[in-house]
């Protein structure tokens, strides 16, 4: 697959009560990030909430995608497990079922240690047959990364990517420079957190891991396309635009919003899996009222 760079966007997985995967209301969402030409779809990361749906289902909904975007766009697909031995089958199934790469996060219960950590990957890029993004995500693994073990992952065969939380603004600058430098020349190192990632961007990170991607990319690619085209201080005036967005992520969380706002603009009417729930109806109509008011697509 090409390297990962660019927006990156990361939809819902709409599914009944019982964790089926709808596939018509999946194919609705995918259809317009790949109409918009986004880089890459982010198929069962967090907010495809890959960690509620069985094996079976996570296997149908690479399927399913394949299908829907047809080549299209390149397939990033969550295979994150507590155990190593199940991530493996997890990306055999994502190859076979028509994934371009593997998403890993270091999934645990018992708290890992970076050599544990660095085993798994190596373990899971080696007998899995699938290209793997390394994938930061603290507040869901509550493992830290750090520099130094990103950049000695990165040198494993295989592992293609990093996708690391953005830093707060104010350390977009540092903090993206100590990735780079820790990594291999032209590793890509891409971020997520929407509402820091424009800073981290401007620093030189290579993609943009949207959860906001999933439902508005062409608002999310004029961000990227902006960073990439030097102006910065458009590109700044584009993610300011979209504060209220970032301040309903920050304040009742970004999977339970774009849950609402999947609803909302009728492309799927699927809840959380419980024990999620869904936003109070008082919630639901401070997001439609706030999207209203913002000009996003």
């Amino acid at each position: 697959m090409p390297a990962i760079s660019g927006l990156s966007a990361f939809p819902i997985t709409p599914s009944d009560a019982d964790g089926r995967v709808d596939s018509d209301g999946l194919r609705r969402l995918l259809e317009p990030l790949a109409a918009a030409g986004v880089d890459s779809i982010g198929l069962l990361g967090s907010t495809g909430t890959y960690a509620y749906l069985s094996r079976d289902e996570r296997r149908r909904a690479v399927a399913i995608a394949a299908e829907a975007v047809g080549g299209r766009v390149p397939l990033l697909v969550g295979i994150g497990a507590l155990r190593t031995d199940e991530a493996v089958r997890l990306a055999q199934d994502a190859r076979a079922a028509g994934a371009d790469a593997g998403l890993l996060a270091p999934v645990s219960y018992t708290p890992l240690t970076e050599a544990e950590v660095e085993a798994h990957f190596a373990a899971v890029a080696e007998e899995g047959g699938l290209p793997l993004v390394l994938y930061d995500n603290p507040a869901t693994t509550h493992f830290r990364f750090t520099p130094a073990l990103i950049g000695r992952i990165a040198r494993h065969p295989g592992i293609v990517a990093a996708k690391c939380a953005a830093p707060e603004p104010a350390a977009a600058g540092s903090g993206v420079a100590a990735l780079r430098a820790a990594v291999p020349a032209g590793f890509p190192i891409g971020f997520s957190g929407d509402w820091n990632v424009t800073e981290s961007l401007i620093a030189g990170g290579a993609a943009w891991f949207s959860v906001a991607g999933g439902l508005f990319p062409r608002t999310c690619l004029a961000i990227v396309r902006a960073v990439v085209a030097g102006e910065t201080e458009r590109a700044r005036a584009l993610n300011a635009e979209l504060e209220p967005l970032w301040t309903l992520f920050r304040t009742y969380s970004s999977l339970r919003v774009v849950y609402a706002l999947a609803d909302l603009m009728g492309l799927c009417r699927a809840e959380p899996p419980r024990p999620i729930c869904p936003l109070a109806p008082e919630v639901v109509a401070e997001i439609a009222g706030t999207v209203r008011r913002l000009s996003l697509s």
